[in-house]
């Protein structure tokens, strides 16, 4: 039900009451509640602002106003809060295509890194742009795992480590919101694919859902406090319950509210709730977007009736009003960031290319091929299709609009003072390119362009206009139309194989040289923005073989989308592919550039066909011809360096045929500056795998995650990603850790001291043996006591990384907390810590570990998980 603010106004004149309070929630044994997770011993601090609203403006609190924001109260100083997408930059609110934003790395550039102070860094780099875009809460971090390298969204998270996640999510969430500016973190819980996301049902057991799963989201509560959190699409069957996860009481109120304490909002992903009763009662507070929707048209019918009790709503008004103050959206109130008001001046162009330079990981680097020194090379050669279009930013949720586009042919000029070449090589794209309008085509009334018509329900004609530029879009389609007519003349002007068509969703029928493409009558809505097969819509096309100039013409009606939840749009992708050089001659070219230059740089990887939110890719393989031309590129030239611009395990067949192979992620708007600086030594790549390279697919522990019977089996258990590598015995390409940089380091044996805290600090010498500065990331896995029932060979304890020069020595210290020892007692519902001696293995990744010291360490009952004990 969508109400209006002038109807359900309690008081005609604004009347504000300021309020001092501290913003910390008693802990969740002191606060006992009742359904909803009310609380019944002390009264939420913001009640009295509470109290002033009505039944009506309680209900419209709880749904969203609009696509990205919530409902303004005037009369008790409420204003609305803005939330925005922003796993890799801060989009805005906005759709005016003028606004842009600072690409980020994706977040496993970030992960890659290991490192907590640049996370803090980032923290502050997404305030900075969340101030500038008028965004109050941020829907980032993703700290779902990388369950699978097939993923969709894998580019979008951290990594398959739960520590490695926690560790950097927390500091991102933490610089964040002592800015004041506040994060949501998603997706709660085991929304960790995206084939059917919004209906599957992860079945995952309680203790997997609890080492694994829960296990950053509860870091994220405790250690940073995090001010939102975001409910998943899917469901989950923890072995009790089985539902969609907003209306999973057990896991969103029992334990994020109840157990953890959880004072902040649970946000639902965007027309993600299913139900009134069930999601108001399961623990959701926020659903988005609105004012329609499923609690748009029924929340406040079912307080009415007594369905959902209205002591349940007010918990919900109470956590939104707590998250208003702490972004100093209440008048009159304190905002509650330590340190708003006096956010840091954030350089976010030097912040990000130093960040993607220093997460860059050498894969492979023989006897020392990188850095070249500047007079050494006068001809550089750039070949492959990510040379000539970068891929920066994965699709859908993690998209911006960047503020600039930087050339890597450019930077590479201007790290070498050289000459540089730049060729594609090989043919990685499967969809063919936008038809240009402007130069090809020709409208029915013989003006340059096509004619857009947008028709009714009959079939009638409501408006007309001629375009001669067209991304695919029309947005905001005016509800009286019900289809979009697109009709233009495309001239086929060059000699050979065209081949010409339109992408499309929903109802639709395409014409092309008078032949019928494709025809469909089914009506769709929100469901192809959430599985994302709006953003790339396989064309129907026809192929023109032609030996003189000619023309085709194209018809296309397509249905206009009216979605709940999100604004109107008709979508007509209308695509052209010329006839080119084949790919013989893209290949043979690039062979002759790479003979003739002093630096071959192969720059192979995937693009947004094969990565992106909404769906699943179904190959682990380079995509088109980018193999073999790494195979030529290498015969014909010995100083060849390949750069994998990629976010996700591609396989890499001749990883051990190439000197020097770096790793490079998507790395947003300042990556061919970084990468540049990478490969001439101005910048240390000190990246580290956050996740497990492949070398053959059928290795792979989780192959895919396609629902069978609407149900994902997490049937590895607790044993994710390297930890299955480890189970199995398979070797991968390169191991969860991994990473070489432009120096060399020498481990000395470690040693360890215990605290009194149950944690345990492994100290390890490390020293920099070769002739240039660098970063090592020292990392401790822990082994559990012999004849331990099903817990993983060995898991990430704890890590550090520390600078050390050319020639130096540092001892590293690690911290392994007393809870990474614990495992959870499914029988008592607690964590336990099993008696015995554990091995702390040290190293450079999960498959180098170069000492090891043993914890003898006492058992810890269920409901403690505090271990104490002794080292030996």
């Amino acid at each position: 039900m969508c109400l209006d603010l002038a109807q359900t106004t309690t008081q005609s004149t604004k009347e504000i009451h300021p309020v001092s309070l501290d913003t910390a929630q008693p802990p969740a044994a002191d606060r006992p509640a009742t359904p909803g997770g009310v609380a019944t011993r002390t009264e939420h601090p913001l009640a009295a602002l509470r109290r002033q609203l009505s039944l009506e403006e309680k209900v419209r609190l709880v749904v969203g106003a609009g696509l990205w924001s919530t409902t303004p109260v005037p009369h008790i100083g409420l204003r609305a809060l803005h939330l925005s997408d922003g796993p890799a930059g801060v989009r805005g609110v906005s759709d005016d295509p003028a606004e842009t934003s600072a690409s980020f790395p994706a977040p496993s550039a970030l992960a890659a890194t290991w490192d907590r102070d640049l996370a803090d860094e980032v923290g502050a780099l997404f305030a900075a742009e969340a101030r500038r875009h008028g965004v109050d809460v941020v829907l980032a971090p993703q700290v779902n795992l990388q369950r699978t390298p097939v993923a969709g969204r894998h580019f979008e998270c951290y990594s398959e480590d739960p520590l490695l996640t926690g560790d950097i999510a927390v500091h991102v969430v933490r610089s964040a919101q002592d800015r004041g500016v506040g994060m949501c973190v998603k997706h709660f819980v085991a929304n960790d694919s995206e084939t059917q996301r919004t209906s599957y049902l992860a079945r995952v057991d309680e203790r997997t859902l609890r080492e694994v799963y829960l296990a950053p989201f509860e870091r994220l509560v405790h250690e940073a406090r995090a001010w939102s959190v975001m409910g998943a699409y899917s469901g989950v069957d923890d072995g009790t319950t089985a539902a969609p996860v907003l209306e999973h009481r057990p896991l969103l109120t029992e334990v994020l509210k109840d157990e953890w304490g959880f004072d902040g909002v649970v946000v639902s992903d965007w027309v993600a709730t299913k139900s009134v009763a069930g999601a108001a009662e399961g623990g959701l507070d926020l659903q988005m977007p609105g004012p329609d929707g499923v609690w748009g048209d029924g929340l406040l019918d079912a307080v009415r009736s007594g369905e959902v009790s209205e002591a349940v709503l007010d918990d919900k008004v109470d956590r939104l009003l707590l998250l208003a103050q702490r972004v100093g959206a209440l008048e009159g109130v304190e905002p509650a960031g330590a340190l708003r008001g006096l956010l840091d001046r954030v350089d976010v162009r030097e912040t990000l290319r130093r960040l993607v330079g220093r997460s860059m990981v050498v894969l492979r680097d023989d006897e020392g091929s990188l850095p070249l020194a500047a007079d050494d090379v006068r001809r550089v050669a750039l070949l492959g299709p990510n040379a000539v279009a970068p891929f920066v930013q994965g699709g859908g949720s993690g998209y911006v609009r960047p503020q600039r586009h930087g050339d890597l042919a450019e930077a590479a000029r201007d790290a070498f003072g050289a000459e540089v070449t730049v060729h594609a090589g090989a043919v990685s794209r499967l969809l063919p390119p936008a038809l240009d309008l402007a130069a090809r085509c020709t409208s029915p009334a013989g003006e340059p362009g096509a004619l857009v018509e947008l028709l009714d329900e009959q079939g009638a004609v409501i408006s007309a206009t001629t375009v001669t530029q067209w991304s695919g879009w029309l947005r905001d389609v005016p509800a009286q139309a019900h289809a979009v007519r697109l009709r233009t003349t495309v001239a086929l002007d060059e000699p050979g194989r065209h081949e010409v068509g339109v992408g499309t969703v929903g109802r639709h029928r395409i014409v092309v040289g008078g032949e019928v493409l494709s025809t469909a009558e089914g009506l769709v809505g929100a469901e192809v923005i959430l599985d994302s097969s709006v953003n790339a819509p396989v064309p129907a096309t026809l192929v023109v073989e032609t030996l003189v100039p000619t023309t085709v013409e194209l018809d296309a009606t397509v249905q206009a989308v009216h979605p709940v939840g999100y604004a109107s749009f008709a979508r007509a992708e209308l695509v052209h592919r010329t006839p080119g050089t084949s790919p013989d001659e893209l290949l043979a070219d690039a062979v002759r550039a790479a003979a003739a230059a002093d630096l071959a740089v192969v720059v192979v990887g995937t693009n947004e066909e094969i990565e992106s939110e909404g769906y699943d890719r179904t190959s682990l393989a380079l995509p088109g011809t980018q193999d073999q031309l790494v195979k030529e590129v290498v015969a014909a030239n010995p100083r060849t360096v390949v750069v994998v611009n990629a976010g996700a395990p591609v396989l890499l067949p001749w990883l051990d045929e190439v000197p020097c192979v770096v790793w490079a992620w998507l790395g947003g708007q300042e990556w061919p500056e970084a990468l540049a600086d990478v490969l001439s030594g101005r910048t240390e790549p000190a990246g580290r795998l956050p996740w497990t390279l492949p070398a053959h697919e059928s290795d792979v522990p989780v192959r895919d995650a396609v629902p069978v019977d609407g149900v994902v089996e997490y049937h590895e258990g607790v044993h994710v990603g390297y930890r299955s590598w480890l189970r199995l015995g398979r070797t991968p390409a390169a191991p969860f850790g991994h990473g070489l940089g432009w120096t060399t380091f020498e481990h000395g044996a470690a040693h360890a001291t215990r605290s009194a805290d149950g944690s345990v600090e492994v100290v390890v010498p490390v020293r920099n043996t070769g002739t240039r500065a660098g970063r090592e990331v020292v990392q401790v896995y822990v082994e559990p006591p012999a004849g331990s029932p099903d817990r993983p060979v060995r898991w990430l304890g704890g890590f550090a990384g520390t600078e050390v020069a050319a020639g130096e020595q540092q001892d590293v210290r690690v911290r392994v907390d007393a809870s990474a020892f614990r495992t959870w007692d499914t029988a008592r519902g607690g964590w336990a810590v099993p008696a015995g001696t554990y091995r702390l293995h040290a190293g450079r990744s999960s498959g180098d570990l170069r000492s090891v010291v043993d914890v003898a360490v006492e058992a810890a009952p269920a409901g403690t998980g505090q271990p104490p004990g002794s080292t030996t």
